[in-house]
């Protein structure tokens, strides 16, 4: 088969997947999104002959665009814009998973500084004010009193950003110093790791500690309802332990795998390509 993979940037993640792609003596398109340009009509020549697309796009606002393009070039793309819109975006993030009951922290969205100081005083503290887009826990607070609320507050109201201008606040899990990131294929999980940190944020690109864990049959489950909230395709699960049970803070779309890699006894790329190749033949495996 062809691949064609949407990029900007080659990291670990990509090397490793057109690794094992080339590997198995699939034909790679490597797609610079930067140098094309997506007409409304045609598609780019790059498309020629391409059986399946992966989106690798590492900036959002690109990913939720070009997967638009491709989809109306009617060509197989992963993951589809709907899933990427829905994982691009905190809060409808956080609404499929409540429609889908899932359970999720609880969150409130607030348009003014006045209305989200209010939510924050009724949360509590500590609480949680995160970017209602961003990834790898940048621009994220943890609110520990009414000083910092109103500092925080303030500052964001003065970014140009009109997502900026979208107050997406979380009450404060108390978990025990790190959370689990399972990657999927549509909700069937490959491998999932603990992440550790002695910050509150446990992102491993932040440099939380990483070590495989098993996937429990509860686990899965959650796994499996929230990819299907979501749309379903290559995705990355976090979960938060909450005493004896899960809480699922958000699915990712353009999931990172090489730090799931390098510590679990499973091929992720190989899991990820043997997935890829039985979407195009059109079948079910699982990894």
């Amino acid at each position: 088969m062809n691949v064609g993979v949407l990029y900007s940037r080659i990291r670990r993640d990509e090397k490793l997947l057109l690794s094992e792609l080339r590997d198995r003596g699939h034909e790679v398109t490597k797609i610079d999104v930067r140098k094309e340009r997506f007409g409304v009509h045609e598609p780019p020549e790059a498309f020629d002959g391409v059986d399946i697309v992966v989106d690798r796009c590492l900036a959002t606002s690109r990913s939720r665009y070009v997967t638009r393009f491709v989809e109306a070039y009617d060509v197989p793309v992963v993951n589809d814009p709907e899933t990427a819109a829905i994982c691009a975006d905190k809060a409808r993030n956080s609404l499929v998973l409540a429609e889908a009951d899932v359970p999720t922290p609880a969150t409130e969205v607030t348009f003014t500084k006045e209305s989200a100081m209010e939510s924050i005083e009724e949360f509590g503290y500590p609480c949680v004010l995160k970017p209602v887009i961003g990834s790898w826990g940048r621009l994220m607070a943890k609110i520990d009193s009414r000083d910092a609320a109103e500092a925080i507050l303030e500052h964001k109201e003065t970014l140009g950003h009109y997502e900026h201008k979208v107050f997406y606040i979380q009450e404060f899990v108390e978990k025990p110093g790190r959370d689990i990131r399972v990657v999927a294929t549509d909700g069937e999980p490959v491998a999932a790791m603990a992440r550790s940190s002695d910050h509150w944020l446990t992102n491993a690109a932040r440099g939380a500690e990483t070590e495989p864990i098993e996937v429990t049959d509860e686990m899965a489950d959650l796994v499996e309802r929230a990819s299907d909230a979501v749309g379903g395709g290559l995705l990355g699960v976090d979960l938060m332990e909450t005493g004896d049970s899960y809480t699922v803070h958000e699915v990712n779309h353009t999931v990172e795998f090489k730090a799931l890699n390098e510590v679990t006894d499973v091929d992720v790329p190989a899991a990820v390509v043997d997935w890829l190749e039985s979407r195009v033949r059109g079948v079910e495996v699982t990894p």
